[in-house]
């Protein structure tokens, strides 16, 4: 559901405080049954970080709410966004991301990658407060995970790494952490043989 702005809400956002000054009125025009309940909001924005649309989501129980990446970019790729903040609220009051949270994040991170529109900001909000993915470097931590990361993508990033430093034995290690990735990621030992180029017995040797 698209969120009516009005001028004064379309403003350039430039931190975690911006983003709550709008998001809280948001979250307060709702009637008090519906602010019990958890919802989730895109923010898309310009290469300005200027405001263009405000979409919520989904809207769950009082503790959880479905989200796909299809329903989190749909809006922000038609209103040809080039940066994306994510939001939800915590009825409880409580802050601190959950398990939930933080995967929800560190997916729609590396779809944002994918799409070529960056997640700049995850921030879970109250009626009184706010907690900033990017402000307590949890943001940047998910950055770092390599869950969601396609098998091709972890190569080209691994060959690239490699290449760059211009050793052979630097293209071999690469191929290997791969492989420990794709097998922690229980990945068919035919599908890391086919991406990594490696064998089967030295495949089955790395830990």
């Amino acid at each position: 559901m698209n969120i009516r702005l009005t001028e004064k809400t379309k403003i350039k956002i430039q931190d975690a405080d911006d983003i709550y000054g709008v998001m809280q009125r948001i979250l307060l025009r709702e009637q008090k049954v519906d602010r019990g309940r958890e919802h989730f909001w895109t923010i898309s924005l310009d290469n300005a970080n200027k405001i263009l649309n405000i979409e919520l989501v989904s809207m769950g129980s009082f503790k959880a709410t479905i989200v796909e990446p299809m329903e989190v970019f749909s809006i922000p790729l038609q209103k040809r966004a080039v940066k994306l903040i994510l939001v939800h609220n915590h009825p409880s009051g409580t802050l601190k991301p959950s398990e939930a949270d933080k995967d929800i994040t560190d997916h729609m991170i590396q779809v944002g990658r994918i799409m070529k529109v960056p997640v700049l900001e995850h921030l879970i909000i109250t009626e009184s407060t706010c907690y900033s993915f990017a402000a307590t470097g949890l943001l940047k931590e998910l950055e770092a995970s390599t869950k969601y990361v396609p098998a091709f993508e972890l190569k080209r990033r691994f060959e690239k790494a490699a290449l760059d430093k211009g050793k052979e034995e630097g293209v071999k290690q690469g191929k290997k952490e791969m492989a420990k990735i794709m097998k922690v990621n229980r990945e068919p030992i035919e599908k890391i043989i086919e991406y990594t180029g490696l064998t089967k017995v030295v495949i089955n040797k790395l830990k």
